[in-house]
């Protein structure tokens, strides 16, 4: 069944939403390479499915010299299924980093675990880490931290809830996330922005390519400003809200959106889709 985005109200006045030509970005001197990511989240039940999966996508190419592709398996099947990842052209990433070292945690994995395993990459402050887990921005950026010194490379989640949009915050929560984390990154060419309207996660609900697009580029016009026209011109900015094989040529074609976080669509054959999609912008 089709689904058709929602009307979302911009209240009258609202600084979160200013019209696009206010926001357009320059073109790009380099163009930025596409990345797609695939977060897994608590999925798939067996090992074997996973291995399954990744059986399907090999059935379907894509050129890596275009696109960089970065699945996030769980914990448990990540070290399993990464030289396959690899095989084909994929980078392995973890869903989580600890905020602490080595020694008495329990539960945890940190920055010292990934480098030791050869994991480039690590997401930080996905929205379900925020509102089921109480991560907090002063904890990301934390973790944030801890994976710049380290040399390991982040995708760093922001995004607004419905009420929080239907109030016209979007922006504000936007720079507010990304405010508690700027003084902890140096190495920006380590570091992609995941835009996620949590309103739109695994909901089916996507924002329009209107909407996403408005978004990105009052993020990078931000970025512009409190760090640097360079840094806002070169890094990566990906959309995740429900993307599908059939929505996200129409988001790729929007200037500042540079890819997608994608989480139920990664674990099917047609995610491979996606990635051919991106490799042709």
């Amino acid at each position: 069944q089709d689904f058709k985005p929602p009307a979302v109200p911009r209240p009258p006045g609202s600084s979160a939403f200013t019209p696009p030509a206010a926001f357009a970005s320059a073109p790009s001197a380099m163009p930025r390479t596409p990345i797609v990511g695939g977060n897994w989240k608590c999925n798939p039940a067996k090992l074997a499915d996973a291995q399954t999966l990744l059986g399907a996508w090999k059935e379907k190419a894509f050129d890596n010299s275009k696109v960089d592709v970065v699945i996030c398996p769980t914990a448990l099947h990540l070290p399993v299924v990464k030289a396959d990842l690899e095989a084909m052209g994929m980078q392995a990433c973890t869903q989580n980093i600890s905020a602490t070292g080595m020694g008495a945690f329990t539960g945890e994995w940190n920055v010292e675990h990934l480098k030791d395993m050869e994991i480039a990459w690590t997401l930080i402050g996905h929205s379900e880490r925020r509102v089921k887990y109480g991560e907090t921005d002063e904890v990301t950026a934390t973790k944030l931290e801890l994976c710049q010194k380290a040399g390991v490379k982040v995708i760093f989640c922001i995004g607004e809830s419905l009420e929080e949009r239907e109030s016209g915050k979007t922006d504000e929560i936007n720079k507010r996330q990304l405010t508690a984390v700027l003084p902890a990154i140096s190495k920006w060419e380590d570091i992609v922005i995941a835009y996620e309207p949590v309103w739109a996660i695994g909901t089916g609900k996507v924002a329009t390519p209107d909407q996403a697009q408005e978004t990105h580029a009052a993020i990078r016009e931000f970025l512009k400003t409190a760090v640097s026209a360079e840094v806002a011109e070169n890094v990566r900015i990906q959309y995740g809200g429900s993307v599908t094989p059939e929505n996200c040529a129409e988001l790729l074609a929007k200037q500042d959106i540079d890819g997608f976080l994608v989480g139920g669509a990664s674990l099917k054959p047609t995610f491979m889709d996606i990635i051919t999609a991106c490799q042709g912008a």
